[in-house]
């Protein structure tokens, strides 16, 4: 039997969604929010019914009857720390989903669990979240930070990485829990993850603070020198996040987070875009090695995947340095649509049990 899955992914400006019949896609599409539109709702969740209308009109457009859905899987936002897996939508998430303080901030994947809950509570089907930005299964050590008062997080680009773990278990004829591997997600910001037994038990904090820089990060930062900003009188904390987080890394430094673009310039002679995206690649690599020594070198694969990963330029000096350490698999683009519809049909199967977020 093939289980029909209906994949809501809200991003800020966007809604992608999909409908897919166990692994094949039955249609995709890109749902745009005008930017002045959507901010006349006055906040991220009020988004939710305005961009449930878009989403129910584009199936009806698509000749997708909602009757015929067997779930819906939203897109996991920022909710407390979980173990990895699929998740059941409950009112617990969703209140979660709406306060501020549990993260210090509300994104746009927030709505993806409001949205899945509203249209499968209509059609008395369920309704699934799968492998969030939270999901925690570090070791205790690698929590420990060298100051009592901050605790190492967990926050990764789990979805895509533990999706593509799993697609590459199944080419080297194992099962993903059996297998240890490097994870290295590259995209506006970059994860690189050591997969322990399929579990992510230690990553960067790709968004702040953590790790290489990338097309919008500033990565990890000399402390003395954060604490100079910080107290300069020049920046408010707002104006720092932003400059660490958005205007970082390679934008910070070239102008531009676009890697095509930088490559054109290198290869027309460019010696500061060569050194810095050299540099950006030399962090790659060493944040890999670091994850290595996590796995007392123990890894049977090391896969590199997101946006950054159909750079040939990144690719080959990344690869170049960290050939020694284990097979190396290149999965351009990120999996998400297929990694959230993949979920929820594996506990529909009977593959996987939903977790209950409490």
């Amino acid at each position: 039997m093939k289980y029909r899955v209906l994949v809501v992914n809200p991003g800020s400006t966007s809604t992608k969604i999909a409908v897919f019949d166990d692994e094949k896609p039955i249609f995709t599409k890109v749902l745009r929010h005008d930017a002045k539109e959507i901010e006349t709702f006055g906040g991220i969740i009020e988004q939710y019914e305005f961009r449930k209308k878009m989403v129910l009109d584009a199936l009806k457009e698509n000749n997708v009857e909602p009757e015929t859905l067997e779930s819906v899987v939203g897109r996991g936002g920022l909710i407390k720390a979980v173990s990895s897996g699929t998740y059941r939508v409950n009112d617990m998430m969703l209140k979660d989903l709406k306060n501020p303080d549990l993260w210090g901030r509300i994104h746009a994947s927030n709505l993806g669990a409001f949205i899945a809950k509203s249209i499968a509570d209509e059609l008395n089907i369920p309704s699934f979240i799968v492998d969030p930005v939270t999901v925690d299964d570090f070791s205790e050590i690698a929590r420990i930070s060298g100051c009592p008062e901050i605790e190492r997080k967990s926050l990764s680009h789990a979805l895509n990485i533990r999706f593509v773990g799993i697609s590459i278990a199944k080419k080297l004829k194992r099962k993903f829990e059996d297998t240890n591997m490097i994870a290295v997600h590259m995209g506006g910001g970059i994860s690189v993850a050591a997969l322990e037994n399929g579990k992510i038990i230690d990553v960067n904090n790709a968004f702040l603070g953590m790790g290489p820089f990338s097309p919008q990060r500033a990565g990890a930062l000399p402390i003395g020198d954060i604490l100079d900003l910080s107290f300069s009188g020049k920046y408010t904390k707002k104006e720092l996040e932003a400059m660490f987080t958005k205007t970082g890394g390679l934008i910070s430094y070239l102008g531009t987070d676009d890697g095509q673009e930088i490559v054109k310039r290198i290869k027309n002679g460019d010696k500061k875009a060569e050194i810095i995206f050299k540099a950006m690649c030399y962090q790659i690599a060493k944040e890999i090695g670091a994850c290595a020594a996590v796995l007392k070198g123990n890894v049977d694969a090391i896969f590199l995947t997101g946006g950054l990963a159909y750079n040939e330029m990144i690719v080959s000096e990344v690869t170049e340095r960290i050939k020694f350490i284990a097979p190396i698999h290149i999965i351009p683009g990120e999996k998400e649509m297929e990694a959230l519809s993949q979920g929820g049909v594996r506990v529909l199967k009977g593959l996987e049990t939903a977790g209950e977020y409490n």
